[in-house]
């Protein structure tokens, strides 16, 4: 099956918030109205509809935004209808914008001017809609002659004032055809483009006829998969709860307010009980006091009891309750198509799983990676290769690759604390950002942006060098450098931390050799390898398990390209220096120890939690472990001291 090429992107995950309940982002429809009247937009009204005068006006718009941001509201979306529609939208983007952190705006592009695109050069997730990859297409979709100009236009308006954008492509069945060519029309106009919403959904005015034309244009399921496929070992939801809203308020964290100034809890909630209006409330009562009643709103019936309640492919399904009301009128009604695409889903995650995850296992750990390219043979290193498992642990870290890098402003990633080309680093309450900046050190224009959370369990890694992927003999699981740039991190987090020292596994006990480069370490290898397995000569971890301490190898190797996802008991450290005669001299002063160890712990990112974490770590290894000056000649006279140590430590 033809892999995903493209992936909506969202990279700031929302953490779950009960209490107090902040709205981070408020989505602000301006207006239903639109300057097309698509084959597949049910929201649009036309200019002269009788409700377009029902819209909120500038005076409560400014009311509105200003009880959201008392609320701690600094994140908007704005869309409609086409938002450009209404004669004082420079105003209200000006208004609702200028103190944001972030904002997002969703537009047609046919009403964009130079002044507009100008106003649009503030930072924010600008998403214009292509319908098409020719004026014949494209006009036919929005059922407006000229509209596939005037939206190229704009968005040639757009890129002049250096205004980003991305492109949102929309599949229809009408267009389909086009796909390709739209998504290169779309490379061509904007670095960033994504795919807009798979499949269609029934009107909230129920028309007839509007509704037989929107299932019309819906793509068939295996299409739908093939672009926008839901991952069940990824995504895997809750139990449906028979309070269908419950979990769907309970991990929100935005508010959806119509162009009427009705609120609600997601903007596809069109049942006029779902929703509050800001004309006789306000925001605060809408969000601490009418969203929350909503969990038990509606209760599940015999029908989803029996329906999509029971389903065994749930996991696989885009079912909602409010899509089954826009389908059907009844919010516990399942929706025929959705089951079509949901049996394709599952015929898809087998596909995925093979093709799109890989499992490696390094000192315990489970590295989970997913990639929106597929995998082979041939992604990782030889290196790499030894490390890979089909059987995950319970210790599961989550590498997600995709490869477009969103619109970000470095300013809002948090406090910068690391740069030296070409890392930038930031971290925030919730999250650390790598940035990979060119040699001109630009951090607006990374090549690379990883999202890592507070514990570095889980990342999203951003690369704009998809060839590099797909050309594989990947040295690191993250496109890193090297993996030791956060993997060191999350050891921290596991008693664990990476040394530069080779480790060898003698009669199932752990040996390792310290030492900078030049010490020794892979000489000492060389005379040990036969006799028993290498873990790796240059970079080893060390971890503190229950039953004590233990090294285990990494692929991070020098020299001698031998590596070992095992790990063994620490038996005994050496201190390597070369030497005329081969001796084991002991160690015993605490502070001696600890400074031997601490030299060579390998510290990408050094921060002080970081630090005092692995300090508290190695002395208490130096305080179980013994620890020894090693020095060795060539003649391999070096092994019986070791055996000898063993027997005794055996004893």
């Amino acid at each position: 099956m033809p892999h995903r090429k493209n992936m909506n992107l969202d990279y700031t995950k929302k953490n779950d918030i009960t209490i107090p309940r902040l709205p981070l982002e408020v989505q602000l429809d301006i207006t239903y109205r639109c300057n097309n009247q698509c084959r597949h937009c049910w929201i649009s009204l036309p200019a002269g509809h009788e409700k377009k005068h029902e819209e909120l006006s500038l005076e409560e718009i400014v009311r509105i935004v200003a009880e959201a941001r008392s609320l701690g509201a600094r994140s908007w979306a704005l869309s409609g209808g086409e938002p450009m529609v209404r004669p004082d939208f420079e105003e209200i983007f000006d208004i609702v914008t200028g103190k944001a952190i972030s904002y997002s705006l969703n537009t047609n592009g046919t009403l964009v001017t130079p002044a507009i695109a100008r106003l649009l050069k503030r930072k924010g997730y600008k998403m214009v809609a292509l319908y098409g990859a020719t004026a014949a297409v494209h006009d036919h979709i929005t059922r407006n002659p000229g509209s596939f100009e005037a939206a190229i236009r704009g968005m040639r308006y757009l890129d002049e004032a250096g205004a980003g954008f991305t492109v949102q492509v929309v599949p229809l069945k009408d267009n389909f055809h086009q796909f390709q060519a739209m998504t290169e029309l779309a490379e061509s106009l904007s670095s960033r483009w994504r795919i807009g919403a798979s499949w269609l959904y029934l009107g909230a005015d129920g028309d007839p006829a509007r509704n037989l034309e929107i299932m019309r244009q819906r793509l068939d399921p295996a299409s739908v998969v093939q672009l926008d496929p839901i991952h069940p070992a990824v995504e895997a939801m809750s139990p449906c709860s028979r309070n269908l809203f419950e979990a769907c308020i309970d991990r929100r964290r935005n508010i959806h307010i119509d162009p009427y100034g009705d609120a609600s809890f997601c903007s596809f909630a069109t049942d006029p009980a779902l929703r509050y209006s800001l004309r006789s409330g306000t925001v605060r009562q809408a969000w601490e006091e009418f969203i929350p009643s909503l969990k038990q709103a509606v209760i599940g019936d015999e029908e989803f009891d029996n329906g999509c309640g029971a389903c065994e492919v749930r996991n696989n399904c885009r079912w909602c309750p409010v899509y089954a009301r826009l389908e059907h009128g009844r919010h516990t009604a399942k929706i025929d198509y959705l089951c079509r695409v949901a049996e394709q889903n599952a015929i898809y995650g087998n596909y995925y799983a093979d093709n799109h995850i890989r499992h490696f296992q390094i000192a315990g750990i489970t590295v989970k990676v997913e990639s929106e390219e597929p995998m082979g043979d041939e992604t990782f290193s030889r290196a790499l290769r030894p490390f890979m498992t089909k059987e995950p642990g319970d210790d599961i870290v989550h590498l997600r690759h995709h490869f477009q890098i969103p619109p970000f402003d470095p300013d809002s990633l948090g406090e910068r604390v690391y740069r030296n080309i070409p890392w930038e680093i930031y971290e925030s309450e919730s999250f650390w950002h790598y940035l990979g900046l060119p040699p001109d050190g630009d951090n607006r224009n990374p090549y690379q942006m990883t999202v890592f959370d507070r514990h570095h369990s889980s990342a999203d890694i951003f690369n704009s060098n998809r060839a590099m992927f797909r050309e594989g003999d990947l040295h690191s699981l993250a496109m890193f450098p090297s993996d030791q740039v956060w993997l060191a991190r999350l050891l921290a987090h596991r008693d664990a931390c990476y040394l530069h020292g080779s480790g060898i596994v003698l009669d199932d006990c752990g040996l390792l050799f310290l030492g900078h480069s030049g010490a020794g370490k892979s000489t000492i290898t060389k005379m040990l390898m036969n006799d028993g397995t290498v873990l790796c000569d240059d970079r080893v971890i060390m971890r503190r398990w229950p039953e004590g301490f233990k090294i285990h190898g990494t692929w991070s190797h020098g020299e001698i390209p031998l590596v070992s996802p095992l790990g063994a008991p620490l038996k005994g450290i050496f201190l390597l220096e070369q030497a005329k005669k081969n001796a084991l001299v002991p160690v015993t002063k605490p502070a001696e120890k600890m400074g031997i160890l601490a030299a060579v712990v390998v510290r990408p990112l050094l921060t002080r939690q970081w630090w005092e974490s692995v300090l508290d770590l190695i002395s208490r290894a130096v305080g179980e472990t013994p620890l020894f000056r090693l020095r060795f000649d060539l003649s391999g006279g070096v092994k019986p001291l070791l055996e000898t140590f063993l027997q005794e430590a055996a004893q």
